[in-house]
């Protein structure tokens, strides 16, 4: 194990999607963070599991390589390798496991395996320079993403309470699954943010669901937006054509507030004053807006991240392996990836 005047140089590897990516973190301030995309699925309208293993066997070689080169080390400046070992696609995930594993054996360092949604969690710790600002435990997270939508109380990296979930549909899901409906291009949600800023938000109103606690559900949304298309489409042709900004915008909205609702009601029953959101679902416009007025609105503390780290990203993995690592939770060898996981 490192000692502690030593510095601790993670290396990270995510491959839990689409996305192949890599990142060097030291001492938590990040020296690399290189991301290769898959642009084959927009042809399909969503991610098809075989090619993005494929994707990612071309990739993983020349990213973590150049996650290297730009960090401006070598290889025997290497703490440990951290690795998204779930929840994620399982081909996908496999790949990154086994290269990770093979280089951990190569160079001799230990494996740290990370949970991909303690990374988004924890994404709020990644410092583009030494003195950036991180939250103060414990804090709420708002975890939105296309796989979950969950609030959780952070007390520290290692204990992480979820208070609320999606029953059904993530968020990130509704927004893919009703853009696709739209006829919008995959991903869908990136477009819907911007035909929303040129929408009416009151346009048209959509179901929101009757969930007890602190848990969503979004399936009743997404029923209630196809049945509006439906009912418009029979008398109108060219309803959706016609309505795109508005049906966006307000579909938006109602997102929003159901999101809201309950995040705002867990922030008030906690009595938590260090608030956050994260996930992809976090680069939205409208969601950033709505957290950083309401966090002014009650003089609350608001961590809203650089949209670079909202989405699936190496950064995340390696300043959460920084802390497993810190904490002496290592990682077996035999260890093999997980499709599914709560916080």
């Amino acid at each position: 194990m490192q000692s502690e005047q030593q510095p601790v140089t993670i290396l990270g590897i995510e491959s839990s999607c689409d996305d192949t990516s890599a990142a060097v973190v030291r001492d938590t301030v990040l020296l690399s963070n290189v991301i290769a995309s898959q642009r084959v699925h927009e042809l399909y309208g969503g991610v098809v599991p075989e090619l993005a293993s494929r994707a990612h066997q071309q990739n993983v070689v020349p990213v973590v390589s150049e996650a290297i080169r730009q960090a401006g080390i070598q290889r025997s400046d290497i703490t440990a390798i951290a690795f998204t070992r779930g929840p994620g696609l399982p081909g996908s995930l496999h790949v990154g496991t086994s290269f990770a594993k093979g280089l951990a054996l190569a160079l001799d360092v230990p494996l740290v395996d990370v949970n991909h949604l303690h990374g988004h969690v924890l994404a709020h710790f990644i410092k583009e320079t030494p003195d950036t600002v991180v939250p103060a435990f414990p804090y709420l997270c708002l975890l939105i993403s296309g796989g979950n939508t969950q609030i959780i109380r952070v007390n520290n990296p290692a204990d992480m309470q979820v208070l609320g979930q999606t029953i059904d549909d993530a968020a990130g899901e509704a927004f893919d699954k009703c853009a696709k409906v739209m006829g919008l291009p995959y991903p869908g949600g990136p477009v819907i943010d911007k035909l929303a800023s040129e929408g009416n938000a009151k346009a048209f109103k959509f179901a929101k669901p009757h969930v007890g606690g602190y848990d969503y559900s979004f399936s009743g949304l997404k029923t209630s937006f196809l049945y509006t298309l439906r009912d418009q489409l029979r008398v109108n042709p060219n309803f959706v054509e016609q309505n795109r900004a508005d049906l966006a915008a307000s579909l938006q909205h109602t997102i929003i507030e159901v999101l809201m609702d309950k995040f705002t009601r867990a922030i008030r029953d906690t009595g938590i004053r260090t608030i956050a959101i994260s996930g992809g679902v976090s680069a939205n416009s409208g969601v950033r807006q709505a957290v950083a007025d309401y966090a002014q609105r009650h003089r609350l503390t608001a961590f809203i991240p650089p949209r670079r780290f909202t989405t699936d990203n190496a950064a995340m993995i390696a300043i959460a392996g920084h802390f497993k690592y810190l904490d002496h939770q290592l990682c077996d060898i035999t260890a093999a990836p997980f499709q599914r996981v709560t916080v």
